[in-house]
């Protein structure tokens, strides 16, 4: 049953000074085909069929269900995401801002992203969606090569890829394309290729990922030759190079921006802000005066739908425990080059500096990090060795 608001106001052992800003996250979870490496909540449509009044109901329902948990709050950022939320019509994306700004406080350049993938596209589609509000296009490539594109189970070809992005251009001030290396069978010099017909599209932001392994995904059952770890980093290290060349800060450890382009949206889960997530399967960490909490919808969409449209669409609700509050901080704010100052610590956990303290120091003594009176961050050893600097605040 649905927590009275109560319940979270209570006291506890945590006193946050502020809450942190707040952004919204709206999960969109149908695709054409699952692809082999993805482990995120997506789900083939069945039949080409799409659900979508339903679950747009669904997801106001879920959202109408959670004001009172961020009543007064600014919304400053919000990501449609999938899923293919491309496969919405425009008019149901317009529907779907409309009855969100009707709820919610947004800022007046509120950022609002939509994932959007080649394979779901057609002449103007994106226009539509820039006239239904949406400020900024995250476009899913992965890769301009068609055979690694086939290897990955892409809808799309290369042509589609290009196509997609020229319109994106067209539509929007700002958009992100999404690359993945280390493919099965991918050179360095397949890698170039890639990113130098990525960077020609002069792209304000690219979100670059090392193809990994997850469980419960086709390529988990049937792994495929992958780069090795040497190759990898070797690949990484001409990525940022020649983003670099092209006027591009790696400002996180996957993200690369143009001045004015970092995404807001992504800042603010990586400066350990509060999210709330709606949709299937979506994830929200939100702030209280006492205590921080997350919060998962249910993850198969008719279930969800049934739930949601029922006035119950949260699965999982917990508190996140004292002791897990510096990982939890550190697993996000040590992607960031420039890092966290001690202040933000503080403010985002209600916890004193001298909790990490110890943590810190191992870090310093292995290269991981540099600091100062202010503010920490990591060194190029630490992005390269960030799974390694991050455990070093798990709870003892």
């Amino acid at each position: 049953m649905p927590v009275d608001i109560q319940h979270y106001m209570r006291p506890g052992t945590l006193q946050l000074a502020a809450l942190p800003p707040l952004s919204l996250y709206v999960h969109l979870p149908w695709c054409i085909r699952k692809c082999p490496y993805c482990d995120f909540n997506s789900h083939e449509m069945k039949a080409g069929e799409l659900p979508e009044q339903r679950y747009l109901d669904a997801v106001i329902a879920d959202l109408e269900a959670a004001l009172p948990l961020v009543w007064g709050r600014t919304i400053h950022s919000i990501f449609i995401g999938g899923g293919t939320p491309s496969l919405f019509s425009p008019q149901g994306i317009d529907r779907l801002l409309g009855d969100i700004r009707a709820r919610l406080k947004l800022e007046a350049d509120c950022e609002i992203t939509l994932e959007a993938n080649p394979g779901t596209f057609e002449k103007d589609r994106f226009r539509a969606f820039r006239g239904a509000g949406v400020t900024r296009l995250s476009v899913g490539v992965q890769s301009f090569n068609d055979e690694h594109l086939k290897a990955l189970g892409r809808v799309h070809d290369r042509s589609q890829a290009i196509a997609a992005v020229e319109e994106a251009a067209q539509a929007f001030d700002t958009f992100n394309l999404d690359i993945m290396y280390a493919l099965p069978g991918q050179s360095l010099a397949q890698v170039e290729q890639d990113v130098t017909t990525a960077l020609s599209m002069m792209p304000p932001h690219i979100s670059i990922y090392h193809l990994t392994i997850e469980p419960n995904t086709y390529f988990a059952k049937f792994p495929p030759k992958v780069p090795e770890d040497d190759a990898a980093y070797a690949m990484l290290d001409r990525i940022t190079e020649m983003t670099t060349g092209a006027g591009m800060e790696r400002y996180e450890v996957s993200a690369y921006a143009k001045p004015g382009h970092a995404c807001w949206h992504n800042l603010n889960y990586w400066q350990f802000g509060d999210y709330l997530g709606i949709g299937a399967g979506a994830h929200s960490k939100l702030s209280f005066a006492h205590r921080v909490v997350r919060q998962v919808r249910f993850r198969e969409p008719k279930l969800y739908m049934d739930n949601a449209l029922a006035g119950n669409a949260i699965a999982q609700d917990e508190e996140v425990a004292r002791a897990d509050l510096p990982f939890e901080f550190m697993l996000n704010a040590l992607r960031l080059k420039d890092g966290f100052t001690f202040a933000q610590f503080s403010e985002r956990t209600g916890l004193p500096v001298s909790a990490i303290e110890g943590a810190l120091a191992q870090a310093q003594a292995k290269g991981f990090i540099e600091r100062d009176l202010a503010r920490v961050w990591p060194t190029t050893r630490g992005f390269d060795f960030l799974s390694d600097l991050q455990s070093l605040f798990l709870p003892a």
